[in-house]
Protein backbone atom coordinates (compact mmCIF):
# COMPACT_ATOMS: atom_id res chain seq x y z
CA UNK A 1 0.00 0.00 0.00
CA UNK A 2 1.19 2.89 -0.66
CA UNK A 3 1.32 6.16 1.58
CA UNK A 4 0.43 9.64 1.22
CA UNK A 5 2.99 12.83 2.17
CA UNK A 6 1.33 15.89 2.80
CA UNK A 7 3.56 19.21 1.38
CA UNK A 8 5.25 20.14 4.45
CA UNK A 9 5.71 17.07 5.71
CA UNK A 10 8.90 14.73 5.67
CA UNK A 11 8.84 10.84 6.26
CA UNK A 12 10.94 8.14 5.91
CA UNK A 13 8.32 5.75 5.97
CA UNK A 14 8.36 2.16 3.64
CA UNK A 15 6.31 2.94 0.54
CA UNK A 16 4.68 -0.58 0.66
CA UNK A 17 2.83 -1.70 4.27
CA UNK A 18 0.31 -4.48 5.41
CA UNK A 19 0.40 -3.30 8.87
CA UNK A 20 1.06 -0.63 11.30
CA UNK A 21 1.28 -0.74 14.84
CA UNK A 22 0.28 2.09 16.49
CA UNK A 23 1.86 3.55 19.89
CA UNK A 24 -0.71 3.89 23.56
CA UNK A 25 -0.69 7.86 22.91
CA UNK A 26 3.68 8.00 24.51
CA UNK A 27 5.32 4.36 23.45
CA UNK A 28 5.13 1.22 21.70
CA UNK A 29 4.58 -1.62 24.66
CA UNK A 30 5.92 -4.78 23.96
CA UNK A 31 3.15 -6.30 23.06
CA UNK A 32 3.14 -4.19 19.92
CA UNK A 33 6.52 -5.42 19.00
CA UNK A 34 5.90 -8.80 19.69
CA UNK A 35 2.92 -8.44 17.31
CA UNK A 36 5.16 -6.80 14.41
CA UNK A 37 7.61 -9.71 15.00
CA UNK A 38 4.82 -12.47 14.13
CA UNK A 39 3.16 -10.56 11.36
CA UNK A 40 6.74 -10.01 9.47
CA UNK A 41 6.92 -14.02 10.39
CA UNK A 42 3.59 -15.04 8.59
CA UNK A 43 4.61 -12.74 5.56
CA UNK A 44 3.06 -10.04 5.87
CA UNK A 45 4.85 -6.41 5.75
CA UNK A 46 4.65 -4.32 9.02
CA UNK A 47 5.45 -1.11 10.39
CA UNK A 48 6.11 -0.03 14.26
CA UNK A 49 5.38 3.89 14.84
CA UNK A 50 6.78 5.04 18.57
CA UNK A 51 5.92 8.81 19.62
CA UNK A 52 8.99 9.14 21.54
CA UNK A 53 12.56 8.70 20.80
CA UNK A 54 12.90 5.32 22.70
CA UNK A 55 11.04 2.04 22.58
CA UNK A 56 9.68 -0.30 25.10
CA UNK A 57 5.81 1.22 26.71
CA UNK A 58 6.39 0.44 30.27
CA UNK A 59 8.87 -1.85 29.85
CA UNK A 60 11.26 1.30 28.91
CA UNK A 61 15.10 2.34 30.69
CA UNK A 62 15.42 5.85 31.28
CA UNK A 63 18.81 7.45 32.65
CA UNK A 64 16.40 9.82 34.89
CA UNK A 65 19.69 10.70 37.04
CA UNK A 66 22.67 11.05 35.52
CA UNK A 67 24.37 7.74 36.39
CA UNK A 68 21.37 5.96 37.22
CA UNK A 69 19.59 3.69 34.91
CA UNK A 70 15.84 3.00 35.53
CA UNK A 71 13.26 0.50 35.25
CA UNK A 72 11.32 3.21 35.37
CA UNK A 73 7.09 1.67 35.34
CA UNK A 74 7.81 -2.07 34.96
CA UNK A 75 10.57 -3.29 36.79
CA UNK A 76 10.54 -7.21 36.95
CA UNK A 77 10.22 -10.02 34.60
CA UNK A 78 8.88 -13.54 34.66
CA UNK A 79 5.25 -13.87 32.49
CA UNK A 80 6.98 -13.15 28.49
CA UNK A 81 5.34 -16.58 27.18
CA UNK A 82 8.32 -19.00 26.83
CA UNK A 83 7.47 -19.90 23.25
CA UNK A 84 7.40 -15.74 22.36
CA UNK A 85 11.10 -15.99 24.22
CA UNK A 86 12.12 -19.24 21.89
CA UNK A 87 10.57 -18.24 18.68
CA UNK A 88 11.94 -14.46 18.80
CA UNK A 89 15.53 -15.71 19.72
CA UNK A 90 15.72 -12.54 22.65
CA UNK A 91 18.69 -14.67 24.38
CA UNK A 92 20.67 -14.09 20.71
CA UNK A 93 19.07 -10.48 20.24
CA UNK A 94 20.45 -9.00 23.50
CA UNK A 95 18.17 -10.58 26.62
CA UNK A 96 20.07 -10.86 29.69
CA UNK A 97 18.31 -12.09 32.93
CA UNK A 98 19.47 -11.63 36.19
CA UNK A 99 17.09 -14.66 38.24
CA UNK A 100 16.73 -13.67 41.77
CA UNK A 101 17.00 -16.08 44.41
CA UNK A 102 15.97 -16.05 47.08
CA UNK A 103 12.79 -13.54 46.27
CA UNK A 104 10.92 -12.23 48.73
CA UNK A 105 12.24 -10.54 52.12
CA UNK A 106 9.28 -9.44 54.27
CA UNK A 107 11.03 -7.77 57.51
CA UNK A 108 9.32 -6.72 60.81
CA UNK A 109 8.98 -3.95 62.63
CA UNK A 110 9.23 -5.17 66.24
CA UNK A 111 11.64 -4.67 69.14
CA UNK A 112 14.43 -7.47 69.10
CA UNK A 113 14.35 -10.00 72.05
CA UNK A 114 17.59 -9.96 73.90
CA UNK A 115 19.70 -7.80 71.88
CA UNK A 116 19.07 -9.54 68.62
CA UNK A 117 17.14 -7.80 65.16
CA UNK A 118 13.80 -7.95 64.51
CA UNK A 119 12.38 -10.88 62.35
CA UNK A 120 11.87 -11.71 58.72
CA UNK A 121 10.30 -14.09 56.55
CA UNK A 122 12.99 -15.21 53.38
CA UNK A 123 11.40 -16.75 50.95
CA UNK A 124 13.28 -18.89 47.92
CA UNK A 125 13.85 -21.33 45.99
CA UNK A 126 15.62 -23.81 48.49
CA UNK A 127 12.46 -25.09 50.08
CA UNK A 128 14.39 -26.54 53.16
CA UNK A 129 15.74 -22.69 53.89
CA UNK A 130 12.20 -21.45 53.08
CA UNK A 131 10.59 -23.80 55.28
CA UNK A 132 13.08 -23.23 58.19
CA UNK A 133 12.47 -19.64 57.64
CA UNK A 134 8.83 -19.92 57.56
CA UNK A 135 9.04 -22.54 60.79
CA UNK A 136 10.18 -19.13 62.82
CA UNK A 137 6.31 -17.83 62.81
CA UNK A 138 4.22 -21.45 62.48
CA UNK A 139 5.76 -24.80 62.39
CA UNK A 140 2.60 -25.98 60.59
CA UNK A 141 2.84 -23.32 58.00
CA UNK A 142 6.41 -24.69 57.28
CA UNK A 143 4.82 -28.24 56.63
CA UNK A 144 2.43 -27.52 54.50
CA UNK A 145 3.96 -24.62 52.48
CA UNK A 146 5.29 -27.61 49.91
CA UNK A 147 1.57 -28.58 49.34
CA UNK A 148 0.49 -25.05 48.62
CA UNK A 149 3.48 -24.05 46.25
CA UNK A 150 1.94 -27.71 44.31
CA UNK A 151 -1.44 -26.31 44.63
CA UNK A 152 -0.53 -23.08 42.40
CA UNK A 153 1.60 -24.75 40.05
CA UNK A 154 -1.29 -27.11 39.05
CA UNK A 155 -3.63 -24.32 38.62
CA UNK A 156 -0.89 -21.96 37.15
CA UNK A 157 -0.07 -24.90 34.63
CA UNK A 158 -3.59 -26.12 33.61
CA UNK A 159 -4.63 -22.45 32.35
CA UNK A 160 -1.43 -21.71 30.24
CA UNK A 161 -3.03 -22.64 27.15
CA UNK A 162 -5.52 -20.28 27.93
CA UNK A 163 -2.91 -17.62 27.60
CA UNK A 164 -1.23 -18.42 24.19
CA UNK A 165 -4.74 -18.54 22.27
CA UNK A 166 -7.26 -16.24 21.25
CA UNK A 167 -10.82 -16.19 23.86
CA UNK A 168 -13.51 -19.05 22.72
CA UNK A 169 -14.68 -17.97 18.99
CA UNK A 170 -18.76 -17.31 20.44
CA UNK A 171 -19.51 -15.53 17.35
CA UNK A 172 -18.14 -18.44 14.91
CA UNK A 173 -19.61 -20.78 16.81
CA UNK A 174 -23.18 -19.31 17.34
CA UNK A 175 -23.79 -17.49 14.17
CA UNK A 176 -23.62 -17.70 9.85
CA UNK A 177 -23.03 -21.09 7.78
CA UNK A 178 -22.32 -24.10 9.03
CA UNK A 179 -19.25 -24.17 7.55
CA UNK A 180 -18.20 -21.48 10.06
CA UNK A 181 -19.08 -22.83 13.15
CA UNK A 182 -16.93 -26.08 12.44
CA UNK A 183 -13.95 -23.81 11.65
CA UNK A 184 -14.99 -21.71 15.08
CA UNK A 185 -14.93 -25.45 16.76
CA UNK A 186 -11.57 -25.25 16.80
CA UNK A 187 -11.35 -22.27 19.18
CA UNK A 188 -12.66 -24.95 21.87
CA UNK A 189 -8.79 -26.43 22.30
CA UNK A 190 -7.37 -24.92 23.96
CA UNK A 191 -10.38 -24.52 26.69
CA UNK A 192 -10.59 -28.49 26.49
CA UNK A 193 -7.53 -28.97 27.23
CA UNK A 194 -7.37 -26.49 30.05
CA UNK A 195 -10.04 -28.39 31.73
CA UNK A 196 -8.34 -32.31 30.79
CA UNK A 197 -5.18 -30.23 32.82
CA UNK A 198 -7.60 -29.11 35.69
CA UNK A 199 -9.23 -32.23 35.80
CA UNK A 200 -10.90 -33.18 39.23
CA UNK A 201 -9.12 -29.40 40.70
CA UNK A 202 -12.07 -27.83 38.51
CA UNK A 203 -13.59 -26.59 41.72
CA UNK A 204 -10.04 -25.68 43.39
CA UNK A 205 -9.61 -22.93 39.78
CA UNK A 206 -13.01 -21.98 40.57
CA UNK A 207 -12.60 -21.15 43.72
CA UNK A 208 -9.23 -19.67 43.53
CA UNK A 209 -10.26 -16.87 41.00
CA UNK A 210 -13.44 -16.35 42.40
CA UNK A 211 -12.99 -16.16 46.01
CA UNK A 212 -11.15 -13.90 48.30
CA UNK A 213 -7.27 -14.59 48.13
CA UNK A 214 -7.78 -14.22 51.85
CA UNK A 215 -10.25 -17.14 52.00
CA UNK A 216 -7.88 -19.55 50.54
CA UNK A 217 -4.93 -18.66 52.78
CA UNK A 218 -6.55 -19.07 55.64
CA UNK A 219 -7.15 -22.25 54.97
CA UNK A 220 -3.91 -22.64 54.01
CA UNK A 221 -1.76 -20.94 56.91
CA UNK A 222 -2.00 -19.48 59.98
CA UNK A 223 1.08 -16.94 60.38
CA UNK A 224 0.16 -13.39 59.80
CA UNK A 225 3.78 -12.59 57.77
CA UNK A 226 3.57 -15.49 55.89
CA UNK A 227 0.20 -14.65 54.54
CA UNK A 228 0.39 -11.35 54.38
CA UNK A 229 3.82 -11.66 52.02
CA UNK A 230 1.65 -14.11 50.13
CA UNK A 231 -1.65 -11.48 50.19
CA UNK A 232 0.81 -8.93 48.16
CA UNK A 233 0.65 -10.85 44.96
CA UNK A 234 -3.01 -11.04 45.11
CA UNK A 235 -3.16 -7.44 45.34
CA UNK A 236 -0.09 -6.09 43.24
CA UNK A 237 -1.15 -3.29 40.56
CA UNK A 238 -5.06 -4.06 41.40
CA UNK A 239 -7.24 -1.89 43.21
CA UNK A 240 -8.47 -4.79 45.49
CA UNK A 241 -8.25 -6.06 48.83
CA UNK A 242 -7.07 -9.92 49.49
CA UNK A 243 -10.55 -9.40 51.25
CA UNK A 244 -12.41 -9.14 48.01
CA UNK A 245 -13.96 -11.47 45.86
CA UNK A 246 -11.41 -12.10 42.77
CA UNK A 247 -8.07 -11.25 44.32
CA UNK A 248 -7.50 -14.68 44.22
CA UNK A 249 -7.10 -14.45 40.35
CA UNK A 250 -4.69 -11.76 40.63
CA UNK A 251 -2.69 -13.90 42.92
CA UNK A 252 -2.43 -16.97 40.51
CA UNK A 253 -1.56 -14.16 37.56
CA UNK A 254 1.69 -13.17 39.46
CA UNK A 255 2.75 -16.96 39.70
CA UNK A 256 1.91 -18.35 36.65
CA UNK A 257 5.37 -16.75 34.68
CA UNK A 258 8.83 -18.69 34.34
CA UNK A 259 12.27 -17.44 33.67
CA UNK A 260 14.76 -19.96 32.16
CA UNK A 261 12.55 -22.92 32.51
CA UNK A 262 11.96 -22.17 36.47
CA UNK A 263 8.47 -22.15 36.52
CA UNK A 264 7.59 -18.95 39.27
CA UNK A 265 10.51 -17.01 38.92
CA UNK A 266 10.93 -13.32 38.31
CA UNK A 267 14.37 -11.86 37.62
CA UNK A 268 15.87 -8.40 36.70
CA UNK A 269 16.71 -7.78 32.74
CA UNK A 270 20.49 -6.19 32.14
CA UNK A 271 20.44 -2.63 31.92
CA UNK A 272 16.73 -2.54 33.11
CA UNK A 273 13.33 -3.50 31.51
CA UNK A 274 14.23 -1.37 28.46
CA UNK A 275 16.19 -4.82 27.69
CA UNK A 276 13.27 -6.53 26.83
CA UNK A 277 11.76 -3.94 24.38
CA UNK A 278 14.92 -3.68 22.30
CA UNK A 279 15.75 -7.50 22.14
CA UNK A 280 12.28 -7.68 20.49
CA UNK A 281 12.74 -5.13 18.20
CA UNK A 282 15.84 -6.46 17.52
CA UNK A 283 14.54 -9.95 16.43
CA UNK A 284 11.34 -7.78 14.60
CA UNK A 285 13.86 -6.14 12.63
CA UNK A 286 15.79 -8.58 11.98
CA UNK A 287 12.74 -10.77 10.47
CA UNK A 288 12.05 -7.39 7.88
CA UNK A 289 9.80 -5.28 10.16
CA UNK A 290 10.78 -1.53 10.14
CA UNK A 291 10.26 0.05 13.51
CA UNK A 292 10.05 4.36 13.34
CA UNK A 293 10.63 6.50 16.50
CA UNK A 294 9.55 9.59 17.01
CA UNK A 295 5.64 9.57 14.97
CA UNK A 296 2.62 10.70 16.80
CA UNK A 297 -0.45 9.34 15.52
CA UNK A 298 -2.99 11.42 15.46
CA UNK A 299 -5.86 9.04 14.16
CA UNK A 300 -6.86 6.10 12.29
CA UNK A 301 -7.48 6.30 8.57
CA UNK A 302 -10.91 5.41 7.96
CA UNK A 303 -12.08 4.71 4.26
CA UNK A 304 -15.62 5.46 2.39
CA UNK A 305 -16.28 1.90 3.22
CA UNK A 306 -15.99 2.37 6.85
CA UNK A 307 -12.55 0.31 7.34
CA UNK A 308 -9.17 0.73 8.23
CA UNK A 309 -7.06 2.19 5.64
CA UNK A 310 -3.88 3.29 7.55
CA UNK A 311 -3.10 6.44 9.81
CA UNK A 312 -2.86 10.31 10.54
CA UNK A 313 0.76 11.61 11.82
CA UNK A 314 -0.10 14.97 13.58
CA UNK A 315 2.25 16.55 11.01
CA UNK A 316 -0.08 15.29 8.61
CA UNK A 317 1.44 12.52 6.74
CA UNK A 318 -1.23 9.87 5.90
CA UNK A 319 0.00 6.50 5.66
CA UNK A 320 -2.00 3.83 4.27
CA UNK A 321 -2.10 0.28 5.37
CA UNK A 322 -4.53 -2.50 4.64
CA UNK A 323 -4.50 -3.35 8.90
CA UNK A 324 -3.91 -1.16 11.75
CA UNK A 325 -3.24 -2.80 15.39
CA UNK A 326 -3.26 -0.66 18.32
CA UNK A 327 -0.84 -1.28 21.36
CA UNK A 328 -3.02 1.60 22.76
CA UNK A 329 -5.63 1.07 25.95
CA UNK A 330 -8.83 0.45 24.33
CA UNK A 331 -10.06 3.88 25.84
CA UNK A 332 -7.45 5.39 23.79
CA UNK A 333 -8.00 3.42 21.12
CA UNK A 334 -11.65 4.29 20.02
CA UNK A 335 -12.33 7.44 22.34
CA UNK A 336 -9.28 9.08 21.16
CA UNK A 337 -7.48 7.61 17.99
CA UNK A 338 -10.92 6.49 16.35
CA UNK A 339 -13.25 8.95 14.73
CA UNK A 340 -16.47 9.07 16.54
CA UNK A 341 -18.55 8.57 13.72
CA UNK A 342 -16.76 5.04 12.76
CA UNK A 343 -17.84 3.51 15.80
CA UNK A 344 -21.63 2.12 17.28
CA UNK A 345 -22.84 4.98 19.93
CA UNK A 346 -23.85 1.81 22.15
CA UNK A 347 -19.98 0.84 21.91
CA UNK A 348 -18.89 3.91 23.04
CA UNK A 349 -20.79 3.68 25.95
CA UNK A 350 -19.07 0.26 26.79
CA UNK A 351 -15.85 1.47 26.17
CA UNK A 352 -16.79 4.53 28.52
CA UNK A 353 -17.87 1.65 30.99
CA UNK A 354 -14.31 -0.09 31.36
CA UNK A 355 -12.39 0.42 34.57
CA UNK A 356 -8.66 1.87 34.89
CA UNK A 357 -8.74 2.15 38.47
CA UNK A 358 -5.25 2.22 39.55
CA UNK A 359 -4.14 2.39 43.17
CA UNK A 360 -0.05 2.59 41.86
CA UNK A 361 2.23 5.17 42.82
CA UNK A 362 6.29 4.31 41.39
CA UNK A 363 8.80 6.09 42.91
CA UNK A 364 12.51 5.43 41.74
CA UNK A 365 15.21 6.26 43.81
CA UNK A 366 18.90 6.82 43.45
CA UNK A 367 20.76 6.18 46.32
CA UNK A 368 24.34 6.33 47.52
CA UNK A 369 24.75 3.38 49.52
CA UNK A 370 22.63 -0.01 50.37
CA UNK A 371 19.70 -0.01 52.70
CA UNK A 372 20.77 -1.27 55.84
CA UNK A 373 17.88 -3.31 57.27
CA UNK A 374 17.50 -3.38 61.31
CA UNK A 375 15.96 -7.25 60.49
CA UNK A 376 18.59 -7.83 58.18
CA UNK A 377 22.12 -5.56 59.17
CA UNK A 378 24.39 -4.88 56.24
CA UNK A 379 27.82 -7.06 56.59
CA UNK A 380 31.36 -4.95 57.41
CA UNK A 381 32.14 -5.31 53.31
CA UNK A 382 29.00 -3.71 53.11
CA UNK A 383 28.21 -6.12 50.17
CA UNK A 384 24.61 -6.58 49.53
CA UNK A 385 23.16 -9.79 51.33
CA UNK A 386 21.25 -12.09 49.63
CA UNK A 387 17.92 -10.84 50.78
CA UNK A 388 18.84 -7.52 49.00
CA UNK A 389 18.06 -8.99 45.54
CA UNK A 390 14.63 -9.75 46.94
CA UNK A 391 11.37 -8.02 46.52
CA UNK A 392 11.22 -6.71 49.77
CA UNK A 393 7.99 -6.42 51.38
CA UNK A 394 7.47 -3.01 53.98
CA UNK A 395 4.49 -2.63 55.92
CA UNK A 396 2.98 -6.41 54.89
CA UNK A 397 3.65 -7.94 57.94
CA UNK A 398 0.18 -8.54 58.61
CA UNK A 399 -3.39 -8.66 56.38
CA UNK A 400 -4.66 -5.83 58.60
CA UNK A 401 -2.23 -3.41 57.73
CA UNK A 402 -2.79 -4.19 53.82
CA UNK A 403 -6.39 -3.81 54.39
CA UNK A 404 -6.23 -0.16 56.25
CA UNK A 405 -4.00 0.77 53.33
CA UNK A 406 -6.36 -0.41 50.85
CA UNK A 407 -9.32 1.42 52.83
CA UNK A 408 -7.63 4.56 53.05
CA UNK A 409 -6.81 4.83 48.89
CA UNK A 410 -10.79 4.01 48.23
CA UNK A 411 -11.64 7.32 50.10
CA UNK A 412 -9.42 9.66 48.14
CA UNK A 413 -6.37 9.38 50.64
CA UNK A 414 -2.94 8.11 50.01
CA UNK A 415 -2.71 5.47 52.05
CA UNK A 416 -0.42 6.90 55.45
CA UNK A 417 0.99 3.24 56.21
CA UNK A 418 1.43 2.07 52.54
CA UNK A 419 2.06 -1.26 51.16
CA UNK A 420 5.58 -0.63 49.72
CA UNK A 421 7.58 -3.41 47.56
CA UNK A 422 11.09 -2.65 47.44
CA UNK A 423 13.45 -3.52 44.52
CA UNK A 424 17.35 -2.90 44.23
CA UNK A 425 17.95 -4.51 40.63
CA UNK A 426 21.87 -3.24 41.14
CA UNK A 427 23.12 -5.86 43.83
CA UNK A 428 22.63 -8.28 40.30
CA UNK A 429 23.42 -5.56 37.59
CA UNK A 430 26.04 -3.37 37.70
CA UNK A 431 25.63 -1.27 34.77
CA UNK A 432 22.80 0.15 36.25
CA UNK A 433 24.23 2.69 38.64
CA UNK A 434 27.90 3.65 39.52
CA UNK A 435 30.40 2.27 41.97
CA UNK A 436 29.21 1.59 45.68
CA UNK A 437 25.66 3.43 44.28
CA UNK A 438 22.69 1.80 43.87
CA UNK A 439 18.67 2.30 41.96
CA UNK A 440 15.99 1.43 44.40
CA UNK A 441 12.53 0.84 42.78
CA UNK A 442 9.54 1.39 44.88
CA UNK A 443 6.31 0.33 44.08
CA UNK A 444 3.08 1.18 45.93
CA UNK A 445 -0.31 0.86 47.19
CA UNK A 446 -2.98 2.45 47.60
CA UNK A 447 -2.73 5.56 45.84
CA UNK A 448 -6.15 7.04 44.36
CA UNK A 449 -6.02 8.93 40.74
CA UNK A 450 -8.13 11.62 41.85
CA UNK A 451 -8.18 12.90 45.76
CA UNK A 452 -10.27 13.63 48.26
CA UNK A 453 -12.40 16.15 46.64
CA UNK A 454 -11.73 14.63 43.20
CA UNK A 455 -9.10 16.97 43.36
CA UNK A 456 -5.81 16.60 40.75
CA UNK A 457 -2.88 16.10 42.50
CA UNK A 458 0.03 18.55 42.75
CA UNK A 459 3.62 18.85 43.32
CA UNK A 460 3.00 19.56 47.04
CA UNK A 461 0.89 16.88 46.91
CA UNK A 462 3.28 14.05 45.44
CA UNK A 463 6.40 15.63 47.67
CA UNK A 464 4.45 14.84 50.81
CA UNK A 465 3.82 11.24 49.82
CA UNK A 466 7.02 10.26 48.73
CA UNK A 467 8.24 11.82 52.30
CA UNK A 468 5.67 9.52 53.65
CA UNK A 469 7.02 6.25 51.73
CA UNK A 470 9.98 7.47 52.96
CA UNK A 471 9.33 7.77 56.06
CA UNK A 472 8.24 4.79 56.29
CA UNK A 473 11.34 3.08 54.25
CA UNK A 474 13.46 5.13 57.30
CA UNK A 475 11.38 2.77 59.99
CA UNK A 476 13.09 -0.31 58.46
CA UNK A 477 16.31 0.80 56.73
CA UNK A 478 17.82 3.95 59.40
CA UNK A 479 20.05 6.07 56.93
CA UNK A 480 17.99 5.60 53.60
CA UNK A 481 16.68 8.87 53.33
CA UNK A 482 19.82 10.66 54.08
CA UNK A 483 21.31 8.54 51.54
CA UNK A 484 18.69 9.40 48.57
CA UNK A 485 20.95 11.77 45.91
CA UNK A 486 17.34 11.79 43.23
CA UNK A 487 14.44 10.45 42.57
CA UNK A 488 11.37 10.36 39.98
CA UNK A 489 7.64 9.92 41.60
CA UNK A 490 5.20 8.83 39.42
CA UNK A 491 1.59 8.72 40.53
CA UNK A 492 -1.50 7.38 38.64
CA UNK A 493 -1.91 10.17 36.77
CA UNK A 494 1.93 10.45 35.82
CA UNK A 495 1.87 7.17 34.79
CA UNK A 496 -1.51 7.97 32.50
CA UNK A 497 0.52 11.38 31.26
CA UNK A 498 4.03 9.51 30.62
CA UNK A 499 3.21 6.28 28.92
CA UNK A 500 -0.51 6.65 28.20
CA UNK A 501 -1.46 3.96 30.90
CA UNK A 502 -5.51 5.21 31.12
CA UNK A 503 -6.03 5.81 34.80
CA UNK A 504 -2.34 4.95 35.77
CA UNK A 505 -3.65 0.89 35.54
CA UNK A 506 -0.56 -0.68 34.45
CA UNK A 507 -2.60 -3.51 33.34
CA UNK A 508 -4.47 -1.55 30.46
CA UNK A 509 -7.32 -2.50 32.33
CA UNK A 510 -8.56 -3.60 35.37
CA UNK A 511 -7.92 -7.55 36.02
CA UNK A 512 -11.00 -8.21 37.68
CA UNK A 513 -13.78 -10.76 37.01
CA UNK A 514 -15.95 -8.80 34.26
CA UNK A 515 -13.14 -7.89 32.41
CA UNK A 516 -11.26 -11.37 31.92
CA UNK A 517 -11.15 -13.80 29.34
CA UNK A 518 -14.48 -13.43 26.82
CA UNK A 519 -14.56 -9.91 27.95
CA UNK A 520 -11.80 -8.45 27.85
CA UNK A 521 -11.94 -5.61 27.42
CA UNK A 522 -15.47 -5.96 26.53
CA UNK A 523 -17.68 -8.88 24.59
CA UNK A 524 -17.93 -7.79 21.47
CA UNK A 525 -13.92 -7.09 20.95
CA UNK A 526 -12.89 -9.82 23.01
CA UNK A 527 -11.17 -11.53 19.82
CA UNK A 528 -9.24 -8.55 18.89
CA UNK A 529 -11.31 -7.72 16.33
CA UNK A 530 -12.54 -4.00 16.54
CA UNK A 531 -16.25 -2.52 15.15
CA UNK A 532 -14.13 -0.89 12.74
CA UNK A 533 -12.84 -3.53 9.60
CA UNK A 534 -8.71 -4.17 9.77
CA UNK A 535 -8.73 -2.11 13.23
CA UNK A 536 -7.35 -4.41 15.64
CA UNK A 537 -6.52 -4.62 19.20
CA UNK A 538 -2.96 -6.19 20.26
CA UNK A 539 -2.22 -4.44 23.71
CA UNK A 540 -2.90 -5.61 27.34
CA UNK A 541 -6.40 -4.47 27.80
CA UNK A 542 -7.14 -7.83 25.46
CA UNK A 543 -6.99 -11.14 26.60
CA UNK A 544 -5.18 -12.33 28.74
CA UNK A 545 -4.15 -9.13 30.45
CA UNK A 546 -1.27 -7.17 31.36
CA UNK A 547 2.24 -7.65 32.60
CA UNK A 548 4.96 -8.19 30.56
CA UNK A 549 3.78 -11.62 28.56
CA UNK A 550 3.47 -11.26 25.37
CA UNK A 551 0.40 -12.68 24.80
CA UNK A 552 -1.78 -9.96 24.01
CA UNK A 553 0.57 -9.33 20.92
CA UNK A 554 1.35 -12.87 20.14
CA UNK A 555 -2.68 -13.99 19.98
CA UNK A 556 -3.72 -10.65 17.93
CA UNK A 557 -1.11 -11.14 15.13
CA UNK A 558 -2.50 -15.18 14.85
CA UNK A 559 -5.84 -13.76 14.69
CA UNK A 560 -4.64 -11.00 11.64
CA UNK A 561 -3.01 -13.17 9.97
CA UNK A 562 -5.89 -16.30 10.38
CA UNK A 563 -8.07 -13.45 8.76
CA UNK A 564 -5.78 -12.67 5.80
CA UNK A 565 -5.60 -16.49 5.06
CA UNK A 566 -9.62 -16.49 4.68
CA UNK A 567 -9.29 -13.65 2.36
Amino acid sequence: MWFIRSAEATCDLPISCTCFIMPPRRQTGHNGLIASAYLQKGGLKTAVLERRHVLGGAAVSEEIIPGFHFSRASYLLSLLRPHIYQDLELKKHGLKVYIRDPYSFTPMLEDGVRGRPPRSLTLGADLEKTQQEIGKFSEKDAKVYPDFLSYLERLACAIHPLLDAPPVDIPGLTQGSLRKKITALGSLKPLVKSGLKLGKNIPDFYELVTAPAIKVLNRWFESEPLRATLATDSVIGANTSPNNPGSGYVLLHHVMGELEKEKGAWGYVEGGMGGVSQSIARSARSLGADIFTNRDVKQVLIGQDGSAKGIILTDGTEVHSKVVLSNATPYITFKQLTPKDALPEAFITAVDQIDYTSPVTKINVAVDKLPNFLAAPNSADGKPGPHHQCSIHLNCESMEVLEEAYREGQQGRPSSRPMIEMTIPSVLDPTLAPPGCHVVSLFIQFTPYLLEGRRAWTDEDRERFADTVFDWVEHYAPGFKNSIVGKDILTPPDLERVFGLTGGNIFHGSMSLDQLYLARPLPSVADYRSPVKGLYLCGSGSHPGGGVMGAAGWNSALKVLADFKRL
